[in-house]
């Protein structure tokens, strides 16, 4: 993702993060053999947290952990591994 793009949306960085915790999900909780977490994919979640807010992050997390059933506190530390 190119931050300097003047094309670029706030619905692009909502999908990087997005893409983000779909990856992150797939990969840990999901008995898919396809891995889908990349460097690409990493590197435009940690760009586009940079101009998300936490209540944006949160509700992102909270609805994708709904749709993919996976405990809110779980998440967080698949997520974030080092903050526990």
């Amino acid at each position: 993702m190119d931050l300097n793009d003047p094309e670029l949306e706030f619905s692009d960085l909502i999908y990087a993060y997005q893409s983000w915790v779909i990856a992150v999900i797939n990969d840990e909780k999901l008995t898919n053999e396809e891995k889908l977490l990349t460097e690409e994919i990493v590197d435009d979640a940690v760009n586009a947290m940079r101009f998300l807010s936490g209540d944006v992050t949160n509700a992102i997390e909270t609805s994708l952990a709904r749709v993919y059933d996976v405990d809110s506190e779980e998440l967080a530390s698949l997520l974030y591994p080092d903050e526990d």
